[in-house]
């Protein structure tokens, strides 16, 4: 099961207004409403999506995940703030997003990528795109821009958003607060940086507290490594590669700190190889896809990592069974 920070719980309730039952609605989540807002207190991701689709039962929520985006505030989020802060460029700032995200995460991976272009900074969420996870990611994205511009001595603003789900009944919120085009049913969820503006030197980059900062949250991450089940998190790093094609044991161990060796033997431990393991998670994966009906066969194909549509519905029947249409149908009816 995977977690997110309560943090960000608090942020979207806060954003849905007085319109809502605010402490009911924290309280649904777990969290008690006159507790401290902690960023290290964590709520079960599906817990949190479950919130949020209450909120959109009770208010129009087109906005709600701009709005929150915008709120979110360096300071908010601890040592990893700190360090965003103290990075010397952005784009040394999102990089540390990019290695340090599990400190409030464990749904949500994320990767600087160049293109021809600039860099993208993607955002990778497996599961089912229910409508809790679409506005949360909606919701990540604005708050990357967030973070971006209280860093930056320049007006800042992405090329292009890019958001997988369909769009809201009006993107003019989007575009407003993103100052870009936002382009949705797109393959990716992510922003598209320019390189002049990853370039920029932070307001208050320092290298010395920078120094300090890391070595703090490398330390956070390896307690955090000693109580996630090595298992989970192998299966969240191929989740999020299998879009590339069938991931490589070696890369994967080394997302997870490991030799390929140690990888090897401790998935001995637990009964299972790598092949095993990312036959799991792709079966997992293509179940809960399926599940969504935005997705194409085609599409979810290539999200668990297929070439071709056809070999994805033969491994699927071996699976389960079943065709990957057949399954889907199955489950509209339930």
């Amino acid at each position: 099961m995977g977690y997110v920070t309560s943090l960000f719980a608090r942020k979207m309730v806060a954003a849905a207004g007085s319109q809502v039952d605010a402490p009911a609605l924290l309280a649904s989540a777990g969290i008690d409403p006159d507790g401290p807002w902690d960023p290290k207190a964590m709520i079960p991701a599906a817990t949190y999506y479950d919130m949020l689709e209450r909120i959109a039962r009770q208010v129009d929520v087109t906005d709600l995940p701009v709005r929150t985006g915008a709120s979110m505030r360096l300071d908010e989020y601890g040592a990893l703030g700190l360090a965003f802060k103290a990075a010397t460029t952005l784009g040394a700032s999102y990089a540390r997003v990019e290695r340090y995200a599990r400190l409030w995460t464990s749904v949500v991976g994320y990767e600087l990528r160049p293109v021809p272009t600039g860099t993208l900074f993607i955002l990778h969420r497996p599961g089912e795109r229910r409508l809790g996870m679409r506005l949360s990611n909606e919701a990540t994205l604005a708050s990357a821009v967030s973070i971006g511009r209280q860093v930056c001595p320049v007006p800042f603003a992405p090329l292009e958003v890019l958001v997988r789900h369909s769009a809201p009944k009006s993107v003019d919120a989007h575009e407003r607060w993103f100052g870009c085009p936002v382009r949705f049913d797109a393959p990716l969820d992510a922003i598209l940086l320019s390189p002049e503006s990853l370039a920029q030197p932070n307001i208050l980059g320092d290298e010395g507290i920078s120094r300090y900062l890391i070595s703090h949250l490398d330390a956070e991450l390896l307690e955090i490594a000693d109580k996630v089940p090595l298992v989970a998190r192998a299966k969240d790093a191929i989740a999020q590669a299998l879009s590339e094609g069938a991931p490589k044991m070696a890369d994967i161990a080394r997302g997870l700190g490991l030799s390929v060796r140690s990888f090897h033997r401790r998935l001995s431990e637990h009964g299972m190889n790598f092949q095993s393991l990312t036959e799991e998670t792709r079966r997992e994966l293509a179940e809960g896809l399926l599940r969504d009906e935005r997705h194409s066969l085609a599409e979810i194909a290539f999200l668990t990592g297929f070439s071709e549509q056809s070999s994805f519905t033969r491994a699927f029947k071996r699976w389960v069974g079943t065709t990957p249409a057949s399954y889907r149908k199955a489950q509209q009816g339930r």
